[in-house]
């Protein structure tokens, strides 16, 4: 017998059919991946087909895939003097300025936005996930007219990965300052930013400088074993004595 989750999926196949690009349930969840053509046409289905009645836009979250999978730390064993470095420059912490990640997905595979849903009627959740088909330049249409709440929603995605909706009322930052430069939760953003800010007494106000701090990657303190910390057998006995 069909779990209810697979039961979602099978229904969601039978309904849009080529519109989507892929149907898998995993992690007890269920997910539809949408092409952007697609986008508007599928969700405003899925708010308003009696069988789906997807009133309720939870969260829109933004992602990178640029290095998904990708670990630069090799952490199996330990040595004397911690655990191994990374063997590649592979986030963030040890970009210089400047820097580009090697991308390990195909153009248009990097930058996708996943929208959360909620059904009331059904008591289900479903994830949809739509990439951007330009890396450089990411954009989907935005889902402000199908459900108020991705609104803000939207605004922090463009934040914090820059993927723009087209159509937004008002996509402009959400999170970051108004003069800050480039978006944080992208993979190769430098830990430390590009930018920082302080108040300049002689101006009277907030200026924007480049950042002063070198980025560096700390190894992770090893508990060993260390000869000065150990009692001899024979001072033991004779403190029993």
């Amino acid at each position: 017998m069909a779990t209810p989750k697979q039961q979602l999926a099978d229904a969601l196949q039978a309904s849009f059919a080529d519109r989507l690009d892929s149907v898998t349930v995993a992690h007890n969840e269920v997910t539809i991946e949408v092409a952007v053509d697609n986008l508007v046409a599928v969700v405003t289905e899925l708010r308003d087909d009696p069988q789906f009645r997807f009133q309720q836009l939870v969260d829109v979250c933004g992602v990178d895939y640029s290095q998904f999978g990708r670990d630069e730390w090799l952490t199996e064993d330990a040595s004397r003097s911690g655990f191994s470095r990374g063997v590649a420059e592979a986030s963030s912490g040890r970009l210089q300025f400047g820097d580009e990640l090697e991308s390990l997905t195909p153009q248009g595979r990097r930058f996708a936005a996943v929208y959360h849903l909620l059904s009331y009627a059904h008591n289900r959740r479903l994830r949809v996930r739509v990439f951007a088909p330009d890396d450089d330049f990411p954009v989907v249409p935005t889902v402000t007219e199908i459900w108020a709440s991705a609104d803000w929603y939207e605004r922090e995605a463009f934040d914090l990965f820059g993927i723009l909706f087209s159509g937004h009322p008002d996509l402009r930052r959400i999170l970051t300052d108004y003069g800050f430069v480039g978006h944080p939760f992208r993979k190769d953003f430098p830990m430390v930013g590009h930018v920082e800010m302080r108040y300049d007494p002689e101006r009277e106000r907030v200026v924007y400088e480049p950042v002063t701090i070198e980025p560096r990657v700390l190894v992770p303190r090893v508990k060993r074993e260390d000869h000065r910390y150990f009692i001899d057998q024979p001072e033991e006995a004779q403190d029993d004595a």
